[in-house]
């Protein structure tokens, strides 16, 4: 990371780690947009709107799954394969990016603290890199093969697809998934395998995989089911993304139990079974089993703020991520106890932690409203329609109410510029703020603001 720094990207150099991930991204998106530009990149005869290739590169790139065209349909098989290439390295370059700025940031702060957050975590080799990347390489290949092999059996076996049309549906699903990028090669996405609980089981479990994060994993197979011993990251990243999991599950179950245009004309199992899986990509991927176009206003709700809040750190998937909320969550309790500390899981957690986290919702709030303000501006959607697309985009999930290929290209232009913000904006912030830690030789007087 520091050789990319020194020499930087087409001869413009990068001094911050923030800069290395904004332009990696930034050239990945150019290229996948230029191949997909080609003519044999499409379906049809000609070549693609510079936007629509544009749009579909971010989109994979950044793992989010929006689209403005039919992706089977439209695209060739060289196009999808650029498609599955883009994912594929969006979802590797961000647990690999994202476990390379946490070892920078632990070089740049002094020995006795790496020591301590070594000890800490337990979960980053802050002094051999290629490990690390050897390690995200074979984690990433471990489930990716896992799921694709699952898939392809139940592609073959039960739908009566050809064996390299399974191999295919497999492997590309596998990766979409695991990545938390939603693309489907089926034109309703999965609504045509809502009743299918084993397929939607593989697919929700490559989607949590990938969303927990390398540094989770990476615990979890040092200290296996010693939970006392997890680190405060994975017992954050863990209990979290269980409990959004439950909430969900419930919650969306429950809003459309009765609504016969999504769940309420399943039988028991299936609704039970399909407002899981809805619970499991809102946060995530942007896997669908029912239009959320026709999704009651509170289950439209609830997927916002689920979306919002995302998936662990280091992980395939975006947000504001669980320890983020996981950190505001337990601010505000100390608060309302009166305790003069963040506690968890018998550790405390630094003041300098709880401002980055609160930086990092207040910044993806504003930028959400801005977006959500042009999104209404250029499109002729009701504000709920555009402020779900907004925090999709930004979330980089790719659930869409069905506005996403109805839009012009200027809030399509928007829509880009969200999925770049909400996949490289809290990694890069959060980099930053780490990085700006000072110790100052004096302090001011105190004097209390009211609040409230």
């Amino acid at each position: 990371m520091a050789a990319v720094a020194r020499s930087g990207i087409f001869g413009i150099r990068l001094h911050h780690p923030a800069q290395v991930v904004v332009a990696a991204f930034g050239v990945t998106i150019l290229a996948g947009a230029s191949l997909l530009m080609l003519p044999i990149a499409t379906a049809g005869p000609g070549s693609t709107r510079p936007i629509t290739a544009l749009f579909t590169a971010t989109s994979a790139v950044c793992v989010t799954g929006l689209v403005t065209v039919d992706t089977p349909t439209y695209w060739s098989g060289f196009g999808q394969g650029v498609i599955m290439l883009l994912i594929q390295l969006g979802g590797f370059g961000i647990m690999t990016l994202a476990s390379l700025a946490a070892i920078f940031v632990s070089h740049k702060l002094g020995l006795r603290s790496r020591l301590l957050a070594r000890a800490e975590t337990g979960t980053l080799d802050l002094g051999d890199v290629r490990s690390i990347l050897f390690g995200i390489i074979r984690f990433t290949l471990l489930f990716e093969g896992a799921a694709a092999l699952l898939l392809t059996l139940r592609f073959w076996i039960s739908y009566d697809e050809g064996l390299l049309r399974a191999v295919w549906l497999g492997v590309f699903h596998a990766i979409s998934a695991f990545n938390n990028a939603g693309f489907a090669l089926f034109s309703d996405n999965l609504m045509g395998f809502a009743g299918d609980e084993l397929l939607l089981l593989v697919i929700g479990a490559a989607v949590v995989s990938g969303g927990l994060g390398f540094p989770v994993w990476l615990d979890l197979r040092n200290e296996r089911t010693r939970f006392t011993r997890w680190s405060l990251h994975t017992k954050l990243v863990v209990t979290m993304t269980a409990a959004l999991l439950l909430v969900g599950m419930v919650t969306l179950t429950a809003f459309e139990w009765d609504n016969p245009e999504t769940l309420g004309d399943r039988s028991a199992v299936d609704t039970v079974a399909n407002g899981t899986f809805a619970s499991l990509t809102p946060r995530t991927a942007g896997f669908n089993t029912f239009d959320y176009g026709e999704a009651n206003d509170e289950t439209i709700l609830v997927t916002t703020l689920l979306m919002f809040i995302g998936a662990g750190p280091a992980s395939t998937g975006g947000g504001v991520k669980v320890t983020t909320a996981a950190v505001l969550a337990l601010m505000v309790w100390a608060e309302l106890r009166g305790d003069p500390d963040v506690n968890r899981f018998s550790r405390r957690i630094p003041a300098t932690a709880q401002r980055q986290a609160l930086s990092v919702v207040l910044i993806g709030l504003t930028a959400l409203f801005a977006g959500n303000l042009l999104l209404t501006a250029t499109s002729p959607f009701s504000i709920g329609e555009t402020l779900f697309e907004a925090t999709s985009a930004f979330g980089t999930v790719g659930l869409s109410t069905g506005i996403t290929g109805l839009l012009a290209d200027p809030p399509q232009a928007v829509l880009v510029v969200l999925m770049f913000l909400g996949r490289v904006g809290p990694l890069t912030l959060g980099t930053a703020l780490v990085l700006r830690e000072r110790d100052k030789l004096f302090r001011y007087p105190e004097e209390r603001p009211i609040i409230g």
